[in-house]
């Protein structure tokens, strides 16, 4: 248990006043689950989050339930939150036909999820890079045309568990082609958590020498060496105002062993906080949404933050 008035807030300079947490424990977290979480939990956890007042919550992806069959109740879990703004809901879709499902429900944030190297985008998708920008181009066009947010997603920008580490012009090429193809904003994915601050720095400054504006661009850590905050505040420093952030550390990624738990969104809430930097979310309900959900999981939160916080002396 931590004493009222902590964490003291001592503001830095060149820093954000304020920062967008993206929240993906509902979405990224429940995929890498090996039990399929029942959908009345999926929609009290997504509640709960958003009661907490994460300002966007991934709520889940529309793919074939063959290849991600803890998401498979897309269709029922998305009607169970008719009374949440469907703005701040973004949703995964792979194809046209995810893209149909979703809009069918009235999703009003799409997201599409691309590969900064081949190897991963042959596991993860099936297909080249070059080959899923392809099959990308028609979901974001029509997107657009309905008038939805798009965001691209890009994994593997920092290192790959098959190919090691994936040069700088190869992630800006890959990541100007999604904002060629339309994407209002792109998440940078450092998949298996190899990432460190000064490289975080160079890729970042290299889009912005592509022509890709900094205010387009979200990072999207893995704590796997414990990196994950180091990284986010070299962001921050460099101007980025979202940030990624899975609720209790839930998440990994199926198609990369190597990927540990998403940055829990209270430990960066806890370091945004005691920056000064407002998020707008309330870091006690948030523990305790954290806390409720790894009871429903029968295991610990991995979060530093949530263990110090729900601490019974």
């Amino acid at each position: 248990m931590t004493a009222a008035g902590l964490p003291m807030r001592m503001p830095a300079d060149g820093l954000p006043s304020r920062v967008r947490i993206h929240e993906v424990g509902a979405r990224d977290g429940l995929q890498n689950e090996k039990a399929v979480v029942p959908t009345e939990i999926k929609a009290e956890f997504i509640h709960r989050l958003a009661d907490a007042g994460l300002p966007a919550v991934e709520a889940t992806s529309f793919v074939h339930p063959k290849w991600v069959p803890q998401l498979a109740d897309a269709e029922q879990l998305f009607p169970q939150l008719g009374d949440l703004d469907p703005g701040l809901l973004p949703v995964l879709v792979p194809n046209e036909r995810g893209l149909d499902r979703a809009l069918a429900l009235g999703a009003r944030r799409i997201a599409v999820f691309g590969s900064a190297t081949e190897s991963f985008a042959k596991a993860n998708l099936n297909r080249t890079v070059d080959e899923a920008l392809a099959m990308f181009a028609p979901v974001v066009a029509r997107a657009k045309d309905a008038g939805v947010h798009v965001r691209g997603y890009l994994s593997m920008c920092f290192g790959d568990p098959w190919e090691g580490p994936v040069p700088v012009d190869q992630v800006v090429r890959v990541c100007r082609a999604l904002t060629d193809l339309g994407c209002d904003e792109l998440s940078l994915g450092d998949t298996i958590g190899v990432a460190t601050p000064g490289h975080v720095q160079t890729l970042l400054t290299s889009l912005n020498d592509a022509g890709v504006a900094t205010s387009r661009l979200g990072v999207h850590f893995h704590d796997t060496y414990g990196q994950a905050l180091a990284n986010t505040l070299a962001a921050l420093r460099h101007g980025v105002t979202t940030v990624d952030a899975s609720a209790g550390g839930l998440g990994g990624c199926p198609y990369a062993r190597s990927a540990t738990g998403n940055l829990a969104t209270e430990d960066l809430v806890w370091m945004l906080h005691g920056l000064g930097i407002e998020t707008g979310v309330d870091l006690g309900r948030l523990t305790a949404t954290s806390v409720w959900m790894a009871d429903v999981l029968g295991r610990p939160s991995p979060s530093r933050t949530v263990r110090a916080l729900s601490h019974k002396e």
